[in-house]
């Protein structure tokens, strides 16, 4: 053990990645449907790891943080922006109301059990499973006109709230979505996803990592063209207007492979190779005639491509509209065959209504892709260097906007670091939504920057933390656990009917997935999905999840003002 202490006092950047690596070890263990996850192992792992009593330089927490956050913003700024209109109002409402009731909740356990504002924050943090809050409130802590003792109590209190709050904090929006609400309301919420994707004309169910479906929608067959063939004699542009979505994609005359142009004139006996919708690929062997094997090496290369939505004209167009903006002259040759916000798979349905800032899945030939690419948006790959003059400008500005301060009724706020670069970013991940050729943050790059810097600078407050939590434990004992679970279900509890009977939010698919998003709870939403056996409740999740990232992220330092205790000497 006390090579250990040396070793760690020599280079205490060491048992920082062994928190992150043990954390997220033990995250990774399941009990039924709850696992812990990283981020909650890093903050128990470091906890007991801080218990070696190991100092760590404190800025580390701050830059990771403000990198954490940042990248949050970036990520979610054209979905909060967008959401703010009238057609999702009741579901911005839900989202906010049930924030604000949580808010609510904290402040009245404080003044009930006389917490000081680290615990206070730390039971928002773990109750309402909002790891930002950690952050947002410790740099509002920082702040305070305390001696630095009392900071650092309140910041250790901050993490061990956050640690005892946060596994029912998971836990019991899953009891909520997959047991209590659909047995109270008598739903059966599988029969409700079925019908809801009837009415939008699709769904389909969710898939574990590794699994693919192996039925697609999108296929490509070779024919050759017989004497009854109605293809023979016609162009191919003709050929795909006529088919509509299944378009030739080659054409082979006596063993050579032509130049394919719009108006070139298929002949009897050339092998056409013709990708397309499996609906209208059904009719295809009629169409041309019988179907054959391709022919020695012979290869057709076609290309997936990422393509982000960013024409306003297409913004709030349903896919089967989107489908019809374009004729068969301008869209053949390419298919949609997937769809993302906020990086969840959508239901690729036809009433389903595209968002600016969407990231729609394409298959075609290049220079079919190209054609449509410039009437959508930008290339995901054509944005794969970041752009560190707008990631820095953007980082300074939400600095900026952390330092700022307020009084509310003589009680001083402030965002601090976190707070004021969660602003920052949905500003520019808004501005790069509207404006692609400005501020690119490539998907890879702003999710390692997320979940890097909320790992190190879980695993530094942690470390920080151990000295005090088991002082802090002593204090609160199971009082703390159980208003964590007042924290967790309440807000749920009440804006659910509220939302059900006030905001008429109807649809049983949907009304679960206002809850689960209004209290940003990842893992309840996995279970809805499990549930649902599709993913219908992605669209509405997706909206109120937005809203709530950013309020509860803001409560952290408004915690901080409002209470007033401070640890006693």
């Amino acid at each position: 053990m006390e090579f250990i202490d040396q070793l760690f006092d020599k280079a205490p950047i060491l048992a920082l990645f062994i928190t992150v690596a043990l954390g997220y070890f033990v995250g990774k263990f399941k009990i039924g449907r709850f696992v812990l996850g990283g981020i909650a192992g890093t903050l128990i792992v470091g906890v007991l790891i801080g218990q070696l009593d190991i100092h760590i330089d404190r800025s580390l927490k701050t830059i990771f943080f403000a990198l954490f956050i940042y990248a949050v913003g970036f990520q979610g700024g054209p979905q909060f922006f967008h959401a703010l209109n009238r057609r999702t109002l009741n579901q911005l409402v839900s989202a906010f109301v049930m924030c604000f009731v949580g808010l609510l909740c904290v402040l009245i356990a404080a003044w009930a059990f006389d917490l000081d504002r680290g615990t206070a924050a730390g039971l928002a943090a773990g109750g309402l499973t909002q790891s930002a809050i950690i952050g947002t409130a410790g740099d509002a802590i920082a702040k305070l006109n305390v001696s630095a003792e009392a900071i650092k109590v309140m910041e250790a209190n901050v993490a061990v709230g956050y640690a005892v709050c946060y596994i029912f904090g998971s836990l019991g929006p899953i009891l909520l979505v997959t047991w209590f609400f659909p047995t109270v309301m008598k739903w059966d919420v599988r029969r409700e996803a079925i019908k809801l994707a009837g009415k939008m004309s699709g769904g389909h169910p969710e898939l574990e990592p590794g699994q693919f479906n192996a039925v697609r929608r999108v296929v490509t067959r070779i024919y050759q063209v017989s004497k009854e063939s109605r293809a023979a004699g016609k162009t191919a542009l003709d050929i795909d207007k006529e088919l509509s979505d299944a378009d030739v994609e080659a054409v082979l005359r006596k063993g050579d492979q032509l130049d394919l142009a719009d108006d070139l004139k298929i002949e009897v006996g050339d092998i056409v190779a013709v990708t397309g919708e499996i609906a209208v690929m059904e009719k295809a062997a009629d169409y041309f005639g019988p179907e054959v094997i391709p022919p020695e090496g012979f290869q057709l290369v076609e290309e997936n491509r990422e393509i982000i939505l960013t024409n306003r004209t297409l913004n709030g167009k349903e896919i089967e509209e989107f489908h019809d903006q374009f004729d068969v002259a301008t869209r053949h040759g390419v298919y949609l065959t997937a769809a993302k916000r906020m990086g969840r798979d959508l239901p690729l349905m036809a009433k389903l209504k595209l968002r600016t800032g969407d990231e729609l899945h394409f298959t075609g030939s290049s220079k079919d892709l190209d054609r449509v690419q410039a009437l959508i948006g930008y290339k995901i790959t054509a944005a794969s260097i970041t752009d560190f003059i707008f990631f820095g400008i953007g980082m300074t500005i939400g600095i900026l906007i952390g330092m700022l301060e307020v009084r509310l009724f003589d009680v001083p706020l402030t965002l601090g670091t976190g707070g004021g670069c969660l602003l920052s970013g949905l500003l520019f991940g808004w501005l790069r939504s509207v404006h692609p050729h400005f501020a690119a943050l490539p998907p890879g790059a702003s999710n390692f920057l997320r979940d890097f810097g909320l790992a190190v600078f879980v695993g530094v407050v942690g470390i920080t933390a151990g000295p005090q939590a088991l002082i802090t434990l002593k204090q609160y004992g199971m009082t703390l656990f159980f208003l964590g679970v007042g924290v967790t279900l309440i807000p749920p509890i009440l804006t659910f009917y509220f939302s059900y009977y006030v905001l008429r939010i109807k649809n049983p698919v949907e009304a679960l997935a206002c809850m689960v998003g209004g209290r940003s709870a990842n893992p309840a939403f996995a279970a809805l999905l499990d549930k649902a056996g599709n993913a219908t409740p992605v669209v509405t999740f997706t909206v109120t999840y937005a809203v709530a990232n950013v309020f509860l992220t803001l409560w952290g330092p408004l915690i901080v003002g409002i209470v007033t205790t401070n640890p006693g000497p």
